[in-house]
């Protein structure tokens, strides 16, 4: 067997049944999104339902929507008449998640909570439209979503593939898009996922800054002599690079170590020594405000290959110097050198 294309075929086919999972969003999607905002706006909770492995999908879209700022929950089909019924409250909302729409267990807790009045958002397998009859999950949602018209992976293999990878996206899709109206912005996410890489990208700039203008990393006017600017930077724990002022104060140029050592390497130490800095400095250096988050730095690093770069603020007053070392031991970039 030609593993490669075997395995090329099953990517081709769920990004084919994504494609077909796109083209079904309409009406019900932006009802099914007003649903989940409401809930969310009178302090209710989503829970997500499924059974098998439309409950593991059930939980890692329940897992995206609490780390919007839209509680909610995973619960068991099974389990809730069992006692999980009591997790149910009249504010709540309910995604129940199942291809066929005939899943016994996710079927007979549907009606139980229509019974109840809850909302409840259907995402089954199928189009929105055509002649085949409404499964009973669609016959007892307050919105029926569906995934499409589309087989699943593997050459014949039952398992789901397709389906589970259409289901995530489409809870994705209804969690991202909840957010956005709820107008959840970086800032909220940041608050609840402060760990990892995610959290450590959206940390404000400023406070993983070492070198700072005001302690450790003094701005020096542009008409300061190489060799005094230079000295400036003093020993022990010092920045990569000295930030150069205008006369008002502004960010007008950088001068680096490595911007000494290929000076001295073309010139040796001659008079240029005793010239103004700005003379060869790096002037209009790429820099970031200080509202930036670490992640903008990365993709500044990224893009431009930057060491060091200048944190002003909105004068253009110098903040502090990023360095590149302290993205690497965050382990956001990695270490070229």
């Amino acid at each position: 067997m030609d593993t490669p294309e075997f395995a090329r075929r099953i990517l081709a086919a769920e990004a084919d049944a994504l494609r077909a999972c796109a083209e079904q969003i309409g009406p019900a999607f932006l009802e099914a999104v007003r649903l989940i905002v409401a809930c969310a706006d009178a302090g209710g909770i989503v829970l997500v339902t499924g059974l098998g492995k439309s409950g593991l999908i059930g939980a890692k879209i329940s897992a995206t929507l609490a780390s919007l700022g839209i509680p909610s929950h995973p619960v068991h089909p099974a389990e809730a008449a069992h006692g999980d019924l009591g997790r149910f409250r009249p504010t709540d909302t309910v995604i129940c998640l199942s291809r066929s729409g005939e899943t016994d267990e996710v079927v007979n807790l549907a009606a139980i909570l229509r019974q109840d009045r809850l909302p409840i958002i259907s995402i089954t397998g199928g189009a929105a439209s055509g002649a085949r009859a409404a499964s009973s999950l669609e016959r007892l949602a307050t919105v029926a979503l569906h995934l499409g018209e589309f087989d699943e992976a593997g050459d014949g293999v039952a398992a789901p593939t397709c389906s589970t990878t259409a289901t995530l996206a489409l809870g994705d899709a209804l969690a991202l898009a909840s957010a956005r109206s709820r107008n959840f912005g970086d800032a909220d996410f940041a608050r609840r996922h402060p760990g990892g890489a995610l959290g450590g990208l959206l940390r404000p700039i400023t406070e993983v800054l070492r070198f700072r203008t005001d302690s450790n990393c003094p701005p020096i006017p542009e008409t300061t002599p190489v060799i005094d600017a230079v000295r400036s930077t003093g020993a022990g724990r010092r920045a990569g690079a000295v930030l150069l002022v205008d006369d008002a104060g502004r960010l007008s140029g950088i001068f680096t170590d490595a911007d000494l050592r290929r000076k001295l390497t073309e010139l040796g130490s001659g008079p240029w020594l005793n010239r103004p800095i700005a003379e060869v400095m790096t002037p209009n250096p790429s820099s970031l405000p200080d509202t930036s988050l670490v992640r903008d730095a990365v993709r500044l690093t990224r893009e431009r290959r930057l060491d060091e770069i200048p944190i002003v603020d909105p004068q253009g007053l110098p903040v502090g110097i990023l360095d590149v070392q302290d993205l690497v031991a965050m382990r956001l970039v990695k270490d070229d050198s």
